[in-house]
């Protein structure tokens, strides 16, 4: 065979080979997709609190108010979720070349209306009461102002106009009273007002954090306070649920408060286990969380008084991401 024939042969074979491998793996891609979506007949009508059953997943729910009832699977597989109204978002990691991570947006039969690419690791997600906003936290990896090696990117997709703000570090700031700039400001953390446009967060910045306001008529926001971390409104909209800071010990630095928004009194909850997680509450009384398993398990879901008084108490044993649905 002569020189130029064999090396057409030679490129036609890789050239199949490449087909043949992108073929595979966009093939494994959808079947994955197809895999990760809820069943037909896993939805949110009902109330219920969903969570992430962490031995499959998937999402799962179980009846409100019953601390360890049988639960029923069939969710979508996600990394972090969260539901209210008629929507939730699932942020999800795919197989693929590279893998790749991704927000979901489920109806609330939990079928999939958009989806967009997440830069990172997914990390926080929330919904509005009212179904209408949607955020999303993930770290990054690679920004050479981050000292502890990576960052965060926080989105917000308003879902009756379909805006999608792709990083909050957009937002205006002011801090302590004046306006601020600086190149390594991240927000984590968001929680939504019942009016879709008030928000709270944490921003970070010079190794600090801070709880902040937002208004995204405005387009601003500005600091309340300082040392207060995933933030989570409560249904009434007076309280937040945040963590502070409490030790310089690795292993148990956090502890849960609730901040009074009228006040801006604080004080703790009763479980005294270090909560590094963005709680959600089940009512205007109580507020849910995720802690490191027992008997090997990866987590635990505990609820606890939101005044302070009481004691935790185990909600669901191999379980995150709760959510109360109503």
């Amino acid at each position: 065979m002569r020189p130029r024939a064999k090396l057409a042969v030679l490129v036609t074979a890789v050239l199949l080979l490449a087909a043949g491998s992108l073929g595979y793996v966009l093939h494994s891609t959808h079947r994955g997709a197809q895999r990760a979506a809820a069943d037909g007949s896993f939805t949110l009508e009902g109330p219920g609190l969903y969570f992430r059953d962490t031995a499959t997943g998937r999402i799962a729910h179980q009846p409100l108010g019953t601390p360890n009832a049988a639960r029923r699977g069939g969710g979508p597989a996600c990394e972090r979720f969260y539901a209210a109204g008629d929507t939730a978002v699932c942020l999800r990691r795919e197989p693929g070349v590279p893998p790749r991570a991704y927000a979901v947006v489920l109806d609330r039969r939990l079928r999939e209306v958009r989806r967009i690419a997440v830069p990172g690791i997914p990390n926080r997600a929330r919904v509005s009461a009212s179904g209408r906003m949607l955020s999303w936290t993930a770290f990054a990896v690679g920004d050479s102002y981050a000292a502890s090696g990576f960052s965060t990117r926080t989105s917000i997709l308003d879902l009756r106009s379909g805006y999608l703000i792709k990083s909050m570090e957009e937002i205006p700031l002011t801090l302590n009273g004046a306006r601020y700039h600086a190149p390594d400001v991240n927000y984590w953390g968001v929680t939504f007002a019942r009016d879709d446009n008030r928000f709270y967060a944490t921003v970070s910045t010079r190794g600090r954090t801070y709880l902040v306001e937002g208004d995204m008529a405005a387009w601003s926001a500005k600091s309340l306070r300082e040392n207060a971390e995933c933030p989570s409104l409560s249904p009434d909209n007076t309280r937040i649920v945040f963590k502070k800071k409490v030790s310089n010990d690795p292993a148990a630095p956090w502890r849960l408060y609730v901040l009074d928004l009228a006040t801006m009194a604080e004080r703790p909850l009763a479980e005294s286990h270090s909560v590094d997680d963005q709680a959600a509450w089940l009512d205007d009384r109580t507020v849910a969380y995720a802690l490191p398993g027992r008997a090997g398990r990866a987590s635990d879901v505990w609820a606890a008084p939101a005044d302070g008084t009481g004691a935790p108490r185990l909600l669901v044993e191999g379980a995150s991401s709760p959510a109360a649905v109503r």
